[in-house]
């Protein structure tokens, strides 16, 4: 007979086993993070033989926490860990993977059918189930390079919901056979895990969404880079020179964009199932949507020295919550979860050139407007802010949840002093442009070098950022202290660096803006729920420049549409009348030739990038330009009425900036 000991860890009731194997028991083991170093298995004869082990563990998210229950992979006899196991074979490597299940549900294990040359779907998979307390086998063959995701799913709504099961999933990296017998890059898994106290919020037999997308109201996520989340995340060294290569792996059903702070960077390969916002081949980004299950690789190499920057740009994946509050964070304003940072060091020998003299100084006054509206549920909501621009005397100011439009020559040195009229700490980023010296780059507590850090602007005190804009293009600038509430509040606005001073006619700068669920400030164009419409001309070129800083899940990576449609069609499964344009630059980096050709005008627009396209009409009429979620039926977000006169009769609208 089989003894039983019961023992209670905070409000956590633990039942353990004096002999043999429960299924669904807590183990007494801590997940502990997984680097992604070093390879599970053993190998021999080019068969990588794995024994996984599914089993309920316990989890601590950091050392201020409690730790909640979570089904987590390990190799048999070791710690679980998150993400679980890494893989890592050449090309022609035969997998061998067991799984004993001992959770108390059946477990589908699934290896996506793209490791072998299959279709690269969600629902094109090697999978196998293995019941409560038993043993199986799943053998598949990795033949084609890249990186993936295996994962496991039980029965329940949150498997539905998320497509993974708890903690269940770890990459499997496949090198081709010329790769180097060490690895020179460095492997990033991004997760989300739901919550043990909201996972209610999924009925765990009607559970539906848009898996990508959606959160129902009330779950909370903890974000986590290779298992742990910012600030605890690694720090990766580099000097001024090297190349950098880093494997991004997206082991969650959530969209993250990735932005990279001073610095462009290439994507190398972008795989998943549901990757179908693809680069061109030698195209330069700052921010790369990463859809569900999907990966990338991507190079990069600092040509200045510093603390930079790289984390989704989904405000809501790196924000606290009262869950997450740390002694030393009690306002919950700092970042925390899928972030990482890198340290560059200055090459020996290579004096670093200095800032040249500023020849144009800017004011940016951080200011607030009244306090917040009360909502039904009886919430504060968040009072408008904006910044004021003041160019040499010119007052320019929105009066609005958005900040105005900041127009910068190339290669003219700039000094912008942010003043915080606020009544909490403040601080501004410069997204895309490659500032010189990272401790102007905006992450308080982090940009700089060794201890001179870039501080966060205190109520009453004010901040001078000096760069020199290298490229001309469209970029953005934002508030990057305690961003899901002051971007949404309107600290946030385009910034276009020009090749001289003054715009063009026919240039359109739209910046997108709000969220679903806070009515004081809905979705938005340049601060618009309603916007102007845009006058263009028969004959003349316009350039639309679109820039995404919204928040919502809704929003996080919508698309966007040029349409000869004659109404907003609230919902709409396929639009005929798109038209076509020209894809000028993405992230503010001209695209190479080979992907600026005329297409149809439709494309996703995640948080944190920016598009520039051209378009010429041909003939009057009316034209929309509509952000609409993605994939399904199309929701509409906002539209923006286009209107085309003949050339040569004066424009019957103004479309003024921000």
């Amino acid at each position: 007979m089989m003894s039983i000991r019961v023992l209670t860890l905070g409000t956590l009731v633990v039942t353990l086993a004096a002999a043999g194997p429960l299924p669904g028991r807590v183990g007494s083991s801590l997940v502990q993070p997984n680097p992604n170093t070093v390879t599970a298995g053993t190998l021999r004869d080019s068969v990588l033989t794995v024994r996984l082990e599914a089993k309920r563990s316990l989890w601590r998210f950091s050392e201020h926490h409690a730790a909640m229950t979570v089904d987590a992979f390990s190799e048999e006899g070791k710690d679980p860990v998150m993400p679980g196991p890494f893989l890592r074979v050449r090309t022609g490597t035969q997998l061998r993977i067991t799984i004993r299940n001992s959770l108390s549900l059946p477990l589908t294990f699934i290896a996506p059918a793209a490791l072998h040359g299959g279709p690269d779907r969600i629902d094109a998979m090697d999978s196998i189930v293995v019941g409560p307390g038993a043993v199986d086998t799943l053998m598949t063959r990795a033949e084609v390079p890249g990186s993936y995701v295996y994962r496991g799913t039980l029965p329940d709504g949150v498997s539905k919901i998320s497509h993974i099961g708890g903690i269940l999933a770890g990459a499997i990296v496949v090198d081709s056979l010329g790769a180097p017998a060490r690895s020179r890059d460095r492997v990033l898994v991004l997760m989300a895990t739901e919550d043990s106290a909201s996972a209610a919020c999924d009925d765990t037999t009607t559970a539906t969404r848009d898996a990508a997308l959606g959160e129902c109201r009330g779950r909370r996520f903890f974000y986590t880079l290779n298992g742990t989340q910012w600030p605890n995340t690694d720090r990766i060294h580099a000097t001024v020179g090297d190349s950098l290569h880093w494997r991004v792996i997206n082991a969650s059903s959530q969209v993250h964009p990735m932005h990279l702070h001073g610095f462009y960077f290439r994507v190398d390969a972008l795989t998943g199932p549901l990757a179908d916002v693809r680069p061109a081949p030698g195209q330069l980004v700052v921010t790369q949507l990463l859809d569900a299950l999907s990966s990338m690789s991507m190079t990069w190499s600092p040509d200045r020295p510093g603390n930079w920057l790289f984390h989704c740009h989904f405000a809501l994946h790196n924000a606290s919550f009262s869950m997450l509050a740390t002694p030393d964070d009690p306002g919950m304003r700092d970042m925390v979860g899928l972030v990482i940072g890198t340290i560059v060091a200055p090459r020996p020998g290579v004096v670093v050139a200095g800032h040249r003299a500023p020849t144009r100084h800017l004011r940016l006054v951080a200011e607030a407007a009244g306090a917040g509206a009360l909502m039904p549920n009886g919430r504060d909501t968040l009072p408008p802010m904006h910044f004021v621009l003041d160019d040499r005397g010119q007052r320019m100011d929105t009066h609005a949840d958005v900040s105005p439009e900041m127009d910068l020559v190339r290669g003219e040195p700039v000094a912008i002093t942010i003043v915080n009229h606020l009544a909490e700490p403040t601080s501004v980023h410069w997204h895309g442009i490659e500032v010189e010296d990272s401790y102007m780059d905006g992450a308080p507590g982090f940009s700089g070098e060794g201890r001179h850090l870039a501080p966060s602007i205190a109520p009453g005190d004010s901040f001078t950022a000096r760069f020199t804009p290298t490229r001309a293009g469209t970029f953005m600038y934002h508030a990057h202290m305690d961003e899901m509430r002051q971007e949404l509040a309107g600290l946030e606005g385009m910034l276009i660096v020009r090749d001289s001073a003054g715009a063009p006619p026919n240039d359109f700068a739209l910046m997108f803006k709000g969220d679903a669920s806070d009515r004081s400030h809905p979705f938005a164009i340049n601060g618009r729920a309603n916007p102007d419409t845009v006058v263009l001309h028969v004959g003349q070129r316009a350039r639309f420049r679109l820039g995404n800083l919204s928040r919502g899940t809704s929003t996080a990576a919508p698309s966007l549409w040029l349409t000869a449609r004659a109404d907003s069609a609230a919902r709409i499964a396929k639009d005929t009348m798109i038209v076509r344009w020209q894809p000028v630059a993405k992230d503010g980096f001209d695209l190479p030739a080979s992907a600026r050709s005329p297409r149809l005008a439709q494309q996703v627009v995640s948080v944190g990038e920016t598009f520039d396209f051209e378009y010429t009409p041909t003939a009057p009429g009316n034209l929309r330009l509509e952000l609409r979620t993605p994939r399904g039926q199309h929701a509409l977000l906002i539209r923006v009425p286009v209107r085309v006169i003949a050339t040569g009769v004066s424009s019957p609208v103004s479309s003024p900036k921000s």
